[in-house]
């Protein structure tokens, strides 16, 4: 099976920028974030709205980690890239590469997410049906432990 890639198209605003006009860096912590709600709400299609009401879930980052590799400017058109590294009982393991026109990597991420009962603010097992929709964005389609 191959691996599906979320590909969101980020425009870069004003409010993403210093007085320079080129992206502020926690700005782009940011437009990681976005990404991954993007992805929860149009590729897999469990708003944040039912995460956290129906099921009483969140997906805090426990760990994140983030290279500047080029600059990008106001009115620059990037594509946000997402995939699953490996998914384990309760944690996904997140690639997130912001990319230019060009393909370059202009920013690469590298996440940690845990599913967590908001209510006992503790890591939950990711439900089968869950774990289901995000299995395509994997390499290999398969489960691994983390």
């Amino acid at each position: 099976m191959s691996q599906q890639v979320h590909t969101v198209p980020i425009d870069v605003l004003f409010r993403h920028c210093d007085p320079a006009g080129i992206v502020f860096y926690p700005r782009y912590v940011e437009i990681l974030h976005d990404m991954v709600e993007h992805w929860f709400n149009h590729g897999l299609r469990i708003g944040y709205e039912s995460l956290h009401g129906q099921y009483g879930l969140g997906i805090p980052t426990v760990s994140l980690h983030v290279e500047f590799k080029a600059p990008s400017r106001l009115g620059d058109h990037l594509a946000g890239k997402l995939t699953v590294e490996k998914m384990g009982r309760s944690s996904m393991h997140l690639n997130l590469d912001l990319c230019g026109p060009d393909g370059a990597v202009r920013v690469e991420g590298k996440a940690i997410v845990v599913f967590a009962s908001i209510a006992e603010l503790r890591p939950v097992e990711i439900l089968p049906e869950f774990r289901a929709l995000i299995a395509p964005y994997q390499a290999g389609g398969a489960s691994q432990s983390a």
